[in-house]
């Protein structure tokens, strides 16, 4: 990773990504033992990362169960209905956060206390970590994509955007400030990491969702401030971005970013012309069309394809456009990883 980040080729790409809870459970029927972590199954490279609550804490509750999904209320205010296991983006019902009136209940709940931290976790793990060479990673949730995406209704915030960006500057703003807070909190006791990677989905499949002058009114200064953290102390700023934000990829350089993902090819992002362009300036992660990855014969082309692309001159690491669907088997995932370690191996 650190081979990476340095736009050097390391020995080979390195293999990480997200995944379904269903996935998980059908891999398990499947065959995976219960017992170890996907990641360790598939032999993927070791990403740890730190957890810390930046929601308003909002009592959780869960309020209606069925055979085919759930109905609950979460520490971010909103009531959800998802299926069962989770397979699918939840369904938003109702939401605390509606307004600048709601959102100071909210607010007044976003301190940065200590207990926000996962400590135990940390004193029995973090020096056996950095013993054996993970890369650790911390990805807080704050922003534009938490505020539309978990707090309130999307409708609500993009026209807030436009009617009161004062409101939606305050909910950005302090989010990020409660993380930083809690970060310093991490490194002042010496829980240092090497990545930090924030949640900020600003595009769907036809662009930006919103403008470029209220991206740079609205969500540059507080992401300017992030990146500015992570220099500030050796750290890598890696954004995830779903959607075809490659209009606002110059912007993003300009900024600071070090990498970006996922590189959405479902939503009209082409990750050759990515690297291509921008490869020298940012690690690219991701860029395999998911939806590929129930065919066997159509995502070994690939593979074979688009990962040489990908990975000339390093600052490349290997995942899906997304993350891993449960339409994918075991085994097909299996040989997906044994692909990329045939292929992306620099010799």
């Amino acid at each position: 990773m650190m081979a990476v980040y340095k736009h050097r080729e390391p020995d080979r790409v390195p293999i990480t990504d997200w995944v379904w809870e269903s996935t998980v459970a059908r891999w398990h029927q499947e065959g995976m033992p219960e017992d170890i972590s996907w990641e360790r199954y598939f032999g993927l490279d070791d990403i740890v990362q730190i957890l810390i609550d930046t929601s308003p804490r909002f009592p959780a509750e869960v309020l209606e169960v069925s055979d085919s999904y759930t109905i609950e209320r979460d520490a971010w205010g909103v009531t959800k209905k998802n299926f069962r296991p989770v397979s699918s983006t939840f369904q938003h019902l109702d939401h605390v956060v509606q307004d600048p009136d709601t959102w100071q209940i909210a607010k007044e709940r976003m301190t940065p206390t200590s207990d926000r931290i996962d400590w135990q976790t940390l004193e029995q793990n973090y020096a056996s970590w950095r013993q054996r060479g993970a890369w650790i990673l911390v990805a807080p949730w704050f922003g534009y994509d938490i505020v539309n995406a978990r707090m309130c209704k999307t409708e609500t915030i993009l026209t807030a955007m436009a009617e009161n960006p004062e409101w939606v500057i305050d909910m950005c703003n302090h989010g990020c400030e409660l993380t930083l807070a809690l970060l310093d909190m991490l490194w002042e006791q010496g829980y240092t990491f090497d990545e930090l990677m924030w949640f900020d989905d600003m595009a769907y499949r036809k662009g930006l969702i919103f403008s470029k002058a209220m991206w740079q009114r609205i969500l540059r200064p507080y992401q300017k401030r992030t990146v500015d953290w992570a220099h500030a102390h050796g750290v890598k700023a890696h954004l995830h971005c779903c959607g075809n934000v490659g209009d606002l990829i110059p912007e993003l350089i300009d900024l600071g970013v070090d990498a970006l993902n996922p590189l959405e090819v479902k939503a009209g992002m082409d990750p050759a012309r990515v690297k291509q362009a921008y490869g020298k300036d940012l690690v690219l992660r991701g860029g395999f069309d998911i939806r590929l990855w129930d065919d066997p014969v159509a995502v070994e082309q690939n593979v074979h394809d688009l990962l040489p692309v990908m990975m000339g001159s390093g600052g490349y690491i290997f995942s899906s456009d997304h993350s891993i669907a449960d339409n994918v088997s075991l085994e097909n995932y299996r040989l997906i990883v044994d692909w990329v370690h045939s292929v992306g191996t620099y010799v």
